[in-house]
This record gives structure tokens, C-alpha cells and sequence, in this order.
């Protein structure tokens, strides 16, 4: 059985030493790397550690965290911290005096972007949403835009999170982002020849929609900032309808500024252009509060943007589940386009949904994961950020990272495959044929241990300096 240290492990703390947090996480780091502490071993936990030490619990907390960023600690829900167990993966140089070991598998691990950590999701308030729409009759019918509840609980949470005010009659209830687009598109009349905007790079699987329609697809440029507004056309040139991400561009990072989203606004107006606003991870954001949607600037009645959201990276795509605020004008024609082909998502998983978002559960749970997600972004950037050979794209939100790589983009996503870590190509994102070449990976859904073995691979495989 794997001991349990007890608090004698030989740290001391020193006033005007410099930083606790920092003294603390260099002592463990030491230890670890002295093989005082082996890999698996459990670590006192924060707050018997502060009392034994006499020091505030935050700032053992600090220097658990930072550990826990560069790979050397592993945490996850209920159980102890503890020294990493793929630590060889992640430091070998520290650990070459080690006694050999066989040769390890290929890590499994699927990093491919735009999937969110769930195992801590099945709580009581989940299960107590789903006790509630289970227990519900089962003898009506779902209303062509959802269940009035779950469009009210919709409206409040736009309200509250997105600063965005519109009334629960102007919200539709969606099974996902595509299937909120095709609704859109269908509501908005003939598609074939539809000019359809979009950013470039943008998201491959939303971009493939409008052309299942037979719209024409109109790549649109990106800087570090997002959508290029000065480049826009106009007139006949103009697309009729725009996919734009302004709160994250995908899969850059960039927040369009205000001028630009004001200037968006009336060229969208001038020209008669319908703006489909994604805004499909801007409630986790890191270095700042998250920014207003576009939709809160633009008029309720009369306004060009449509709201697109999903519940599928501040809980899990599985739920299919998602919404559309509408400006008043368009509700008419999307609940004639929901009429004629029903409501795709059941009425259990909308009540379920209504009575989450009403116990201020979402809340709650997008305030936990935004804490993990930032402990991970930090992980990427420590793992990353200096290696030469490597772009590392700006991450203020999200879920994913940006890699430009010197490399052949081909070469490191297929060695990276052998070592069994799957990434994806940055080249299929752009339209056009201005492509950059790198990787693309997620960060959200890994094991924090096997991210930092995912993450030393990375920096090995894609920062390799050809001879």
C-alpha cells in the first residue's frame, strides 16, 4: 500500500525569504526531484500543511497550484493531491537518476478541441433537475420555440451573464449550435446562392452548414483582434448573412474591440446583413470579466443579430441543447420554420434544463470549471510559452490553444498520433487558401496529470528543431 506522508516532510518557511507560495513550491519541487517524494505519493493536504507550518492555507494553496502547472503535482475531485504519476513523462531530466523503467504506451490521450471537463457535472443539482422533469406529466406536447419555462430561465441567465436584455418570447430553444444556424437559415428564405460570411480561420463545422443549404461560403480576414471590419464589403458585394465569433474569435483568441463591434453594427445595418453572433465559450474567460455580447449593443426590434449559444462547453455536448435570441422581427419566420418541422429537443431535457438554469446551478458550475480551466491555460502556457520553435496564440478564454509550429504541421500532428496524443491540424480552419500551419488542441477534458505528460510530448514533438 502507498504510504501517506504524515507532516514530516522537511519544509520550513522564512519570513522576508521571498514569497511563501514560492518557498514552499521550490522545497517540494526538490523533494520530488530528490525521489523523497515518488511519483503517486500523496501530499499533505493544504489545510494540515498551513497549520503545521503556522502560514495562511492560501498560500500552501498557491504553491499546490503552481505545481500543479508545471506537471509535478495531479489533483482531481475527491481525491488527495499527489505527486504525479506520469512524472517522467513530464520532467525526465529531473528524474534521469532514477532506476530504469520499462518503456511506457502511448499516452491515449484525445486532446482534440471542444470538449469540457464533465466528470464533476452529476451533482445533486443535476440530479435533482432531472428527478424534477421526470416527475413531470408526460402527456403534452413541446411548444414549436420551447418550453416557456426554459425560454424564461434562457432570457434571465442572457440577462445576467451576457448583458444581454430580451424578452423570453424572442428566445427559441435550439438541439445545438448547427442546428440553431440551419433554423436561422431556413427562417431567413431562399438559401441556394446565399452569400454566407465567415471568419477566416473560423469553426469548420458550423462553416459546412450554409453550404449543406447551397449557400456560397465568403471567407472573410481575421487579425490578433478578430473580425477585420475595415475590410468588409458593401453593397452588392456584401454577404447577406455573417458567422462571427467577436467575444473569441475561433480559433485565434482574439475579442473584437468596441469600435469595431460599433462599426460591425453599421455596416450590418447599411448593408441589410443578418449577424449570427457564436458565442460559444465566452462565460470562461481568464483574465478578465467576460466581455458584453455583441447582441447587448444592437436593438431587440429591429437589431441584425441573432444570438447563437449551446450549453455543450459550460456542460457537455451531449445534452444537444442550445438557444437562439432573436431580434423581434425574425420570430415570426423562425416559429413558421419550427411549426412545419417540430421541435427537435424533448420536452423532459427541457424542463430538466429549465429547472438547472433556475436554481442558479449553471452559475455555480461555470464558476468551478472557469477555476480549473485557468489552473489548466496556466499549465499550457508554463509547458509552451518559452519553448523555441513555438507560437503559443494569446488565451484569454476558452477551451483550446493555438500552436504555430516551425515544423511541418503534417509530421507533428502524425508523430504526435504515434505517441497517442490526438491534435488538430491548424490548416483546416482557414476557407482560403492563406492557411497557417500548427496544431490545435484542447485543454478542457484531460486528466490534469495526463495534460502535463500530453503537454511535455507536445513541447518535445512539435518544438524540435529540424537538423
Amino acid at each position: 500500500m502507498r504510504r501517506t506522508p504524515e507532516i514530516t516532510l522537511p519544509l520550513r518557511v522564512q519570513l522576508g525569504a521571498g514569497s511563501l507560495p514560492e518557498q514552499l513550491a521550490n522545497q517540494l519541487r526538490e523533494l520530488v526531484t530528490a525521489q523523497v517524494l515518488a511519483p503517486g505519493d500523496p501530499v499533505p493536504s493544504s489545510r494540515a500543511l498551513a497549520d503545521h507550518l503556522g502560514v495562511s492555507r492560501g498560500s500552501v494553496t498557491a504553491a499546490y497550484d503552481q505545481l500543479l502547472a508545471e506537471g509535478y503535482l495531479s489533483a482531481s475531485m475527491g481525491r488527495s493531491t499527489i505527486v504525479n504519476p506520469l512524472l517522467r513523462r513530464v520532467h525526465p531530466p529531473a528524474l534521469a537518476s532514477i532506476r530504469p523503467v520499462d518503456p511506457e504506451p502511448p499516452l491515449g490521450l484525445d486532446l482534440r478541441p471542444g470538449r469540457p471537463w464533465t466528470a464533476e457535472l452529476v451533482g445533486p443539482a443535476w440530479k435533482a433537475a432531472w428527478r424534477h422533469a421526470a416527475n413531470a406529466p408526460a402527456d403534452t406536447a413541446s411548444p414549436a420555440l420551447g418550453l416557456p419555462e426554459l425560454r424564461l430561465e434562457w432570457a434571465e441567465h442572457l440577462r445576467r451573464m451576457r448583458a444581454v436584455v430580451r424578452d423570453p418570447a424572442q428566445i427559441a430553444v435550439t438541439a445545438g449550435g448547427r442546428e440553431g444556424l440551419a433554423l436561422t437559415l431556413l427562417a431567413l428564405g431562399a438559401t441556394t446562392g446565399l452569400r454566407f460570411g465567415v471568419e477566416d480561420p473560423g469553426y469548420p463545422s458550423l462553416r459546412r452548414v450554409p453550404e449543406r443549404f447551397g449557400a456560397t461560403v465568403m471567407p472573410l480576414p481575421v487579425d490578433e483582434h478578430g473580425l477585420v471590419t475595415s475590410a468588409l464589403p458593401t453593397g452588392p458585394d456584401a454577404p447577406e448573412v455573417l458567422l462571427v465569433t467577436p467575444s473569441h474569435q475561433y480559433p485565434l483568441g482574439g475579442s473584437l474591440p468596441i469600435d469595431r463591434r460599433q462599426e460591425l453594427l453599421e455596416w450590418a445595418h447599411a448593408n441589410q446583413v443578418v449577424i449570427i453572433e457564436d458565442d460559444y465559450d465566452s462565460e470562461l474567460r481568464y483574465t478578465s470579466s467576460p466581455l458584453p455580447a455583441l447582441a447587448a449593443l444592437d436593438d431587440p426590434a429591429t437589431g441584425r443579430v441573432v444570438l447563437l449559444g449551446t450549453l455543450s462547453k459550460t456542460l457537455t455536448p451531449a445534452l444537444a441543447t442550445g438557444f437562439l435570441a432573436l431580434p423581434e422581427w425574425l420570430v415570426p419566420a423562425v416559429a413558421e420554420v419550427r411549426a412545419d418541422l417540430g421541435q427537435p429537443l424533448g420536452l423532459v431535457a427541457q424542463r430538466a434544463m429549465a429547472e438547472y438554469l433556475r436554481s442558479g446551478a449553471l452559475r455555480l458550475h461555470t464558476q468551478r470549471m472557469r477555476q480549473r480551466y485557468r489552473r489548466l491555460r496556466a499549465q499550457v502556457v508554463a509547458a509552451l510559452r518559452e519553448r523555441p520553435g513555438l507560437r503559443v496564440y494569446p488565451m484569454d478564454g476558452g477551451l483550446h490553444a493555438v500552436v504555430e509550429t516551425i515544423r511541418a504541421e503534417d509530421a507533428v500532428v502524425a508523430e504526435l498520433a504515434a505517441e497517442g496524443v490526438q491534435v488538430s491540424p491548424l490548416s483546416q480552419y482557414w476557407s482560403s487558401s492563406t492557411k497557417h500551419r500548427g496544431i490545435v488542441f484542447g485543454f478542457g477534458a484531460a486528466p490534469e496529470a495526463e495534460m502535463a505528460a500530453g503537454l511535455a510530448l507536445i513541447a518535445q514533438v512539435a518544438g524540435r528543431m529540424e537538423s
